[in-house]
């Protein structure tokens, strides 16, 4: 096992330790949001009685893959948070796991070939007495803001179907999401960096209404940052006073970066430069999540490359 790989490996048992203090955590280092990353912060402070740093994180842990791993210094802070001495301890226990595991494949495969045959044999059963079942229907939902009654823009609405706390992401298609006509009820938790979050309850059919349509409720402070990202307004000094109004001045920006190369952080007067003065750059950027103040003041942005 590769060094690179060992990184992994101890990546994912970072994620497991914090779901230990964190269970309703059930995602991933893609879906490890802000809020996610200051609770990791913290654990790790009182545990090891070291720091990490949020720009730390997001170049070496969010990334799927890493093409090369980070200072010792650093392995060594995650591998005592994970229960080991260091990096060395951590790396010699993994290879001495990874020989026994080794082992236990070579005796296993005396009994491949029983446990496939009985496999084979339970297949043919349940295709005989399940195979006449009839595959669930589906059913289109619409989905438009609430002002235009226009469909919305299917990269900027995630929509989730949800059944006894087991959620699953659902594809949408020309403002549209397609559910399955089951017999359960079911919830869809529509989500957007420029809509208001809609919980909506689905009846037995699959069906919202007679209609079958959501409205969705933008949000007014999130769409006017969408038209200043993309628009060609020349008032330089109106729209810089339209930013001040929106923008908290505690704002947080983080630019993830192409090929995972990491993220790029902006404070409120940086990133305010660059939306008064629109670039081809800007227009590439994509706005993927915004959290606000209770004053409705956006205080951060995420942002991927296009």
């Amino acid at each position: 096992m590769t060094e690179l790989e060992q990184f992994q490996e101890l990546k994912d048992k970072v994620l497991l330790k914090y779901q230990e203090q964190y269970p309703f955590f059930q995602g991933t280092w893609k879906t490890f949001s802000s809020q996610d990353i200051q609770n990791l912060i913290g654990l790790i402070e009182v545990q090891c009685k070291q720091t990490i740093s949020e720009k730390w994180i997001y170049t070496h842990l969010k990334p799927e893959t890493n093409s090369k791993i980070p200072r010792k210094d650093m392995l060594n802070i995650l591998s005592q948070f994970v229960g080991y001495s260091g990096w060395d301890e951590f790396t010699f226990e993994e290879k001495v796991f990874e020989s026994k595991a080794s082992k236990e494949v070579t005796k296993s495969k005396t009994k491949f070939w029983y446990t496939l045959l009985v496999l084979i044999f339970g297949i043919a059963i349940a295709v005989m007495f399940f195979y006449k079942k009839e595959a669930p229907k589906s059913k289109d939902i619409e989905l438009n803001n609430e002002f235009t009654n226009e469909k919305v823009n299917s990269n900027e609405v995630k929509v989730y179907e949800v059944n006894d706390s087991v959620s699953k992401p659902l594809e949408v298609k020309e403002g549209k999401v397609q559910v399955s006509n089951e017999d359960k009820k079911t919830k869809l938790v529509i989500k957007s960096p420029f809509y208001k979050t809609k919980t909506i309850d689905l009846n037995a059919n699959g069906e919202v209404s007679e209609s079958n349509k959501i409205d969705l409720k933008p949000d007014d402070y999130a769409m006017m940052l969408k038209a200043f990202m993309s628009s060609d307004i020349k008032d330089w000094k109106t729209r810089k006073e339209q930013l001040d109004k929106i923008l908290s001045d505690n704002l947080e920006v983080m630019v993830m970066l192409k090929d995972n190369l990491g993220a790029e952080y902006f404070n409120k007067t940086e990133f305010s430069q660059k939306l008064i003065i629109p670039t081809t750059s800007l227009r590439k950027m994509k706005i993927i999540e915004i959290e606000k103040e209770t004053n409705q003041k956006i205080k951060f942005i995420r942002i991927t490359q296009e």
